[in-house]
């Protein structure tokens, strides 16, 4: 029971646990100090490591996507190239080709802006670029061939 102004008393195990932990943390206060102080800079050095090497791979990231996205994309006057359909992600079809075309390049102009024209109809209209790929092959015909049997009897 506590009373106001009287000390307290701890049971007499509890109070040699007490005294136990006291005498392991009390420890040289200089020390710990200079102890605390180097694993402070440490750690600050393995922050600014960190911060090199993730600028490091930024720089690798952004070599690399300048890299992708100006190899291949550019288009000259009479090019066959596929248009993304951008619609067609809004409807269910997994099996369905998101590219339609192919399409020829009736002129390019600047800012990567591409003039198509279908070669069907003769219509033409304006495209971004981006949303471009060079067409390389071309639909294969089917052809007939002749058919041999194999049973001599017919």
């Amino acid at each position: 029971m506590l009373v106001y102004g009287k000390s307290s008393h701890l049971p007499v195990e509890l109070e040699h646990r007490v005294y136990w932990a006291l005498k392991t943390v009390n420890v040289d206060l200089i020390e710990a100090a200079r102890k605390w102080y180097f694993q402070i800079h440490e750690l600050e050095e393995l922050w600014d490591a960190a911060y090199s090497r993730s600028l490091n791979i930024e720089e690798k990231t952004k070599a690399l996507h300048d890299r992708r996205l100006k190899g291949g994309k550019e288009f000259k006057k009479g090019d066959k190239v596929l248009l993304f359909n951008s619609r067609l992600k809004l409807f269910a079809g997994k099996l369905r080709s998101k590219w339609t075309g192919p399409s020829l390049v009736k002129e390019v102009f600047l800012y990567g802006v591409v003039e198509l024209e279908n070669p069907d109809n003769g219509t033409s209209w304006k495209v971004n670029g981006h949303r471009l790929k060079h067409f390389f092959g071309g639909t294969e015909e089917y052809i007939e061939m002749e058919e041999t049997p194999l049973d001599p009897l017919h």
